[in-house]
């Protein structure tokens, strides 16, 4: 009886960040394939949906290359294992992704920003193009916009030797459960998040915060109110060296004003904060986001971030002061596909509810749409 071979999340994302050329058989349906898909620079694709490989059709098997590893993927696993099987007793090479889409969807990797007077860590969510933050500075540690699975924010404090004292949420996120105030209440951090999110958990409003010291008294992350994407938006700025965005200003654009269905209405705030609050800020300031849409926003250490300036001269939406034309082309991204699932998964954010971990992965599926504008 052959072993069948077994790629973990992990390996794979190991092989994708060196550039590696791989082969993916995805072998879900068409629809949740064309919806959402593990992506990288030489990555190569084929969808075949795995009742195709019941038939006796030999023709599905041309396309499959068979001087190369086929890495095999199913939503939680076990198909893929059969067809690794099936591929094998065909003389193919393959492997297939443990656990599926789900453990993909549920895998994040840390990277070291920068390591000086305060050390900055990003928690990339690669499935769902999501990033958070670590600030630690003299052992204490802010968390800025932390996903449902706490147990990594845990873990990182604890490698660190850090205590996790401050945890904040940018806005009200449509895409993804916050893990806030759960990772609030096992540390016994401070929650906070602006009031208008209307919010139905016990918080601090940031509107009503000047600064959260972070360990040495020098460092001071200050919440610059940023609205558009939601009312509430805020950014967080540590001195003239970094700026965590949220949903605001990402490394390709900025953040779609429409999921509140106010397009219009947000788009003048929107408008407001680029040119009145963001404008202001230096070009070297680097923009550290809470999403990213595509692999080329990745830098060359691994990280998703950009300056400031250069982000602005990608972007002429950005450099376009003409408030009606600006504000028109955000607001058409109301007839753009919305994050699967977001009026629900909003309702939770903002209720604070425990969720059943399988509900909470089904609500989870599929990819962040969070962006309004990418430059060329």
């Amino acid at each position: 009886m052959s072993t069948i071979k077994t790629i973990t999340a992990a390996e794979l994302h190991q092989q994708l960040e060196k550039g590696e050329h791989l082969f993916i058989l995805d072998v879900r349906n068409e629809e949740d394939f064309n919806d959402w898909k593990i992506e990288g620079k030489n990555v190569q694709f084929l969808n075949i949906p795995y009742y195709n490989f019941l038939e006796e059709d030999e023709s599905i098997y041309i396309d499959i290359p068979s001087d190369k590893e086929v890495i095999v993927v199913c939503a939680k696993g076990g198909a893929s294992e059969f067809i690794v099987e099936t591929l094998e007793s065909r003389n193919f090479k393959a492997s297939h992704l443990e656990g599926g889409m789900l453990s993909w969807s549920q895998f994040y990797y840390p990277v070291v920003v920068k390591d000086e007077d305060v050390k900055v860590i990003q928690l990339n969510r690669p499935a769902k193009g999501c990033l958070s933050y670590m600030v630690i500075s003299e052992g204490k540690a802010l968390v800025v916009d932390p996903a449902r699975h706490v147990d990594e924010y845990v873990k990182i404090a604890a490698a660190e030797g850090v205590t996790i004292e401050h945890i904040v949420d940018s806005h009200l996120h449509a895409d993804h459960l916050t893990g806030g105030p759960e990772l609030a209440k096992q540390t016994g951090a401070n929650y906070y998040i602006h009031s208008s999110e209307a919010p139905n958990v016990e918080y601090i409003a940031l509107d009503q915060t000047n600064s959260i010291q972070v360990g040495n008294t020098n460092v001071k992350v200050v919440p610059v109110e940023t609205p558009g994407h939601t009312p509430g938006s805020v950014s967080f700025q540590i001195g003239d060296k970094y700026i965590m965005t949220g949903d605001t200003v990402f490394v390709g654009g900025l953040g779609r004003p429409d999921l509140g269905g106010k397009a219009a209405e947000w788009a003048q705030t929107l408008y407001d904060t680029v040119f009145q609050t963001i404008s202001q800020m230096p070009d070297n300031i680097l923009v550290l986001p809470s999403h990213y849409a595509a692999q080329d926003e990745i830098n060359e250490q691994g990280v998703v971030a950009e300056k400031l300036g250069v982000i602005r001269n990608n972007n002429e939406i950005m450099r376009n002061g003409d408030r009606k034309s600006f504000t028109d082309a955000v607001a058409a991204s109301a007839n753009t596909v919305k994050p699967p699932n977001f009026e629900e998964i909003v309702s939770l954010n903002r209720g604070g509810k425990p969720v059943d971990p399988d509900k909470a992965t089904e609500l989870e599926i599929g990819p962040n749409r969070c962006a309004v504008h990418h430059g060329a």
